[in-house]
């Protein structure tokens, strides 16, 4: 049993950051159920951010569905919602109606933008987010246009991480105080957080606020990616000087430019001289060399190699539910072991409400209301 064994949480079904948030608690334990839209759509078995929690699809513009809503509400540590700021208020469910049937209750909000200030209302995605929080215009080459790093930076790591952090913050000081409060998660926010250091590193004059041109962002030889001779790539990232040493014996280099490691205006030229020298070899006889050595090495691997490397199987990295292989729970606890509560399910209301309490009178009385 994870670390969130025996706490509670009513998720409002979304898209993204909200399930995954969602899939964090239940992987470290926690009991989530899932409200689903009636006649909502089924999440499919390769949807991973679903997996390991039950669901029950609710008409919510009916009365009977609301009550059941806050009925589960009321059994909650916590609840998740992703929607447009007001929508929960228009459903009878915001947080002044929440928290009055249960005052414990850490209200998780997740938004692009947040709850207030000017943009609050305005529609978005990850892209747009990490771009007003300076993220976005970080990451990229010299010269070249800003590239979007996947959905990471706003969706899941200012989003999702965050509500889930947050949420697990609220639910420790609820225990002290015994008063819930709401959560305010917007992925700007998060993604300004993530971007701390960049910006301390800006105030102390020595991060260049152009892409390309630093020591994290491709600007440097020694932390870059590059071609091997099969067409494939490998990652590097030899910052101290004893890892330096070590790339430069790794890949024969006796070059005299190369003693000259922090020099930024050398570093497009030693790039383009250590590029030449990568692309001699194929990624797996790079792999013979470097691998597990201090040069700061890895190959850069696809989706579908990931799961097979050595050490990714060593530690189980990768698990396989349901015939989908996805990553495992992350942390790892050395007592409360994590692990996947099960694949995603459909809506099954007999089930799901069952579990939190309700009677089959209950269940009867929503099926005949057209609630459920």
């Amino acid at each position: 049993m994870g670390p969130l064994s025996g706490i509670r949480v009513v998720e409002f079904q979304g898209i993204g950051p909200g399930p995954f948030a969602a899939m964090l608690l239940s992987d470290m334990g926690a009991d989530v159920v899932r409200i689903d839209r009636k006649g909502g759509r089924t999440p499919h078995k390769s949807e991973i951010t679903y997996r390991g929690r039950p669901a029950v699809a609710l008409d919510l513009k009916k009365p009977e569905a609301v009550e059941a809503a806050l009925k589960l509400i009321g059994e909650a540590d916590a609840l998740i919602e992703g929607f447009r700021p007001g929508v929960m208020e228009r459903l009878g469910l915001g947080p002044d109606v929440c928290l009055k049937r249960n005052p414990k209750l850490v209200y998780g909000r997740m938004t692009g933008w947040g709850q207030t200030g000017t943009l609050a209302h305005a529609a978005g995605h990850d892209i747009n987010y990490i771009a007003l929080t300076g993220a976005l215009h970080g990451i990229g080459n010299a010269g070249k246009k800003p590239v979007p790093p996947l959905n990471l930076v706003g969706d899941f790591g200012g989003g999702a991480l965050y509500l889930a952090f947050g949420i697990a913050c609220g639910i420790i000081e609820a225990k002290r105080s015994g008063k819930g409060q709401v959560v305010d998660t917007a992925m700007t926010d998060g993604a300004a957080s993530l971007m701390a250091m960049f910006y301390g590193m800006k105030a102390m004059g020595v991060w260049q606020d152009e892409r390309g041109q630093n020591l994290l962002d491709s600007g440097a030889h020694f932390y870059d990616t590059y071609e091997t001779s099969d067409g494939k790539y490998i990652a590097l990232g030899s910052i101290e000087p004893q890892f330096y040493a070590e790339l430069l014996q790794k890949t024969g280099i006796t070059d005299k430019a190369f003693e000259a490691q922090m020099d930024r205006k050398a570093w497009p030229e030693l790039k383009d001289k250590l590029a030449a020298v990568i692309k001699t070899k194929t990624r797996d006889e790079w792999d013979g060399l470097m691998l597990g050595s201090d040069v700061c090495y890895a190959p850069v691997l696809s989706l579908g190699e990931a799961p097979k490397h050595p050490h990714n199987v060593a530690r189980k990295t990768f698990v396989e539910v349901d015939g989908i292989v996805q990553p495992a729970p992350a942390p790892r606890f050395s007592r409360t072991v994590p692990e996947v509560q099960g694949p995603p399910e459909a809506a099954d209301n007999d089930k799901a409400l069952a579990a939190w309490g309700f009677s089959s009178a209950d269940i009867a009385a929503l099926k005949t209301a057209g609630a459920i």
